[in-house]
């Protein structure tokens, strides 16, 4: 079933696209197939004109007998408006021809929106998040109970709803410990970011992470970063998600240099990029975590949430959560192609209009005149 948000998601994209053609730059693939259309349409209404023209004339058919029409009685102003029904079929053919012959663009590059955010994802590998996290459905089939399988898991899930919804997010992926470690760059490739999260849930690949300590500063660090090496920075739209059990092994000492966890996430803050972080300790409510009185403060200065995830519950509704309130944004990005499609905007124009016409002849008596 088509989703209202899909739907939104659908029609955001047409208008995007409707912005950038111009018909002058449009190259048609099947011209010949449109024009041979346009000839058999033609030729068949011409024919049906003559046959009702022919049995409109036989003696004795088709006529009724009326009492004179009074001469104080003047025909409505508005009685055109009976032949809307017919006016937005006639709408409609000319997109439907256009999107026969197959149009499309040969172009170098072009900017164009779409609806979505920059996110950037980020997920401890520590060695604090080996501590179980017993889940029943969400990480059901990780190699061992541990918070990391969950955290993935629940990362994995956030990225499939917004593939669900069809929004054209960038998205990248970071992986820390110690250190922070771009694992995958932003990217409109959600299945090499599905990808590189099954990757980096491999119990083999996790016993290879180098940097078994938590500098969750660094990571947040890392992402801002990697949003300014993308010159990301001045857009609107940007967005950071922790995953982490918030354990930071220098919590009570300086991390990144000299730097506080305010100070860290400043950058986040004055580059007005939300931090949401959630985070993952089982049986562990709001304050009963050893970062909690640390990291919520300050993740909310950024415009982010700070999320407690003590079970799978509380999880999943942290990531359904996010996704809901990052529902709404535009991605402008710069296309490279030498022939882009264009056919998909002039065939939903053509069905709007005679999904319209239809709804008119089918509801409203008034518009069953057809001529």
């Amino acid at each position: 079933m088509v989703t209202l948000a899909g739907l939104n998601a659908l029609v955001q994209r047409s208008l995007a696209e409707w912005q950038n053609v111009r018909l002058a730059e449009l190259v048609f693939g099947h011209r010949d197939m449109s024009r041979l259309m346009m000839v058999v349409l033609l030729s068949l209404s011409a024919a049906l004109l003559v046959a009702r023209s022919v049995r409109r004339f036989r003696p004795g058919r088709n006529r009724v007998v009326l009492p004179a029409i009074l001469p104080v009685i003047r025909a409505s102003r508005f009685s055109f408006v009976r032949h809307g029904a017919l006016l937005l079929s006639l709408a409609g053919l000319p997109f439907f021809l256009i999107a026969l012959a197959d149009p499309y663009t040969s172009i170098t590059h072009q900017e164009v929106s779409f609806p979505g955010r920059r996110i950037a994802i980020l997920i401890d590998a520590s060695s604090s998040m080996m501590e179980g996290f017993k889940t029943e459905h969400l990480a059901k089939d990780a190699p061992s109970d541990a918070r990391f399988f969950t955290a993935v898991a629940a990362a994995k899930t956030f990225v499939q709803l917004r593939i669900k919804r069809k929004y054209h997010d960038l998205m990248a992926l970071i992986e820390f410990g110690d250190q922070a470690y771009v694992v995958t760059p932003f990217t409109t490739d959600y299945d090499n970011i599905l990808l590189s999260i099954s990757l980096i849930s491999d119990i083999t690949e996790f016993n290879k992470f180098p940097d078994q300590g938590t500098t969750i500063g660094m990571a947040i660090d890392q992402g801002v970063n990697l949003f300014k090496a993308f010159d990301f920075l001045q857009a609107a739209g940007n967005l950071l998600v922790v995953f982490s059990d918030g354990d930071d092994v220098k919590l009570d000492g300086p991390r990144l240099g000299n730097k506080t966890a305010e100070q860290i996430l400043a950058s986040a803050t004055k580059a007005k990029i939300p931090v949401h972080f959630i985070r993952v300790a089982l049986n562990r409510k709001l304050g009963q975590a050893v970062g909690d009185p640390v990291w919520r403060p300050v993740v909310e200065k950024t415009g982010g949430k700070y999320y407690p995830a003590f079970d799978e519950t509380t999880i999943v509704q942290a990531v359904e959560d996010i996704d809901k309130m990052t529902a709404t944004g535009k991605v402008v990005i710069k296309q490279y192609s030498t022939q882009q499609p264009r056919f998909s905007s002039f065939a939903l124009a053509a069905v709007c209009f005679w999904t319209m016409a239809l709804l008119l002849k089918l509801t409203l008596p008034y518009f069953n005149k057809f001529p």
